[in-house]
């Protein structure tokens, strides 16, 4: 095999885990939102078939239709294309900060590790304002 045919070889491979991956967040997604594939899939303008085909990888959701899919299962592109959560601030430009990512993973955590990072994060706060 040909060092060409093996960086397409690959490049498929990669293509077919991003498309199943991003398949099975759209299905968890419109699960969660309580809608049948029918539903979005008439929401969407596509067969009921098509729509299963998206969520199981067989086929790739094409990048027209993702403006609508993040519409219509209120997520953000980052969420439906890599599983996570977009953090925006009202009113500020670009990319959430580091820290403002961090804090909205904390916020997922269970209601106990949430207190643990707080009880650590006022430790610091009162080391360093004294």
């Amino acid at each position: 095999m040909s060092v060409t045919q093996r960086i397409v070889t690959t490049m498929a491979a990669k293509n077919e885990a991003f498309f199943k991956q991003m398949g099975a967040r759209i299905a968890q997604a419109r699960k969660e939102r309580g809608l049948t594939q029918e539903q979005l899939a008439e929401q969407l303008g596509v067969s009921q078939q098509a729509l299963a085909h998206y969520e199981v990888g067989r086929i790739g959701v094409a990048s027209a239709m993702l403006p609508r899919f993040a519409e219509l299962l209120d997520v953000s592109f980052d969420e439906l294309l890599v599983g996570q959560p977009s953090i925006r601030i009202p009113g500020k430009r670009g990319p959430a900060s580091r820290l403002e990512q961090q804090i909205a993973r904390v916020s997922q955590l269970p209601k106990a590790s949430q207190k643990a990072v707080m009880q650590v994060l006022d430790a610091m706060i009162a080391q360093h304002a004294a």
